[in-house]
């Protein structure tokens, strides 16, 4: 089941990119990624509500909290910086630039998790580096 919320999780990183744009257009891209940050934080606890996670709060330890508040800077800092790029440049140059991150995942996953990087599994960050360097020369 996991490529099926994965292909899900593409498909509204997709939608996300084009609406994006059009959401910042004429607007602070601070401001802009400060409004959709209220949204994802209204939806997220929502979820957390209606699913009955809430009750759950209290299993996260220290290396919970820490870990995953330096993976909310980590998105929060690629969300200005993501927002700026869009405002700046075409969605069709940025999201390939932004896909890098695959293959940097895969290079970190390596690195800092000890996971086995496979012959395809290379090639395939290879294959997303030349794509990408592909689309942004347009």
């Amino acid at each position: 089941m996991w490529w099926l919320y994965a292909l899900l999780s593409a498909f509204f990183a997709a939608l996300t990119a084009i609406l994006a744009k059009v959401g910042v257009k004429g607007v602070d891209s601070n401001l802009a990624t400060a409004v959709r940050t209220v949204v994802i934080l209204i939806l997220a606890w929502s979820i957390v509500c209606f699913r009955g996670g809430l009750s759950e709060v209290h299993t996260l330890t220290r290396n919970n909290l820490l870990f995953l508040g330096l993976s909310g800077l980590a998105t929060g800092l690629s969300w200005v910086f993501y927002f700026r790029a869009l405002q700046l440049g075409r969605v069709s140059q940025v999201a390939p630039v932004d896909k890098l991150s695959v293959a940097l995942a895969i290079v970190l996953s390596v690195v800092f998790l000890g996971e086995k990087l496979t012959w395809q599994t290379a090639l395939g960050a290879g294959l997303i580096i030349a794509g990408s360097l592909v689309l942004i020369r347009t």
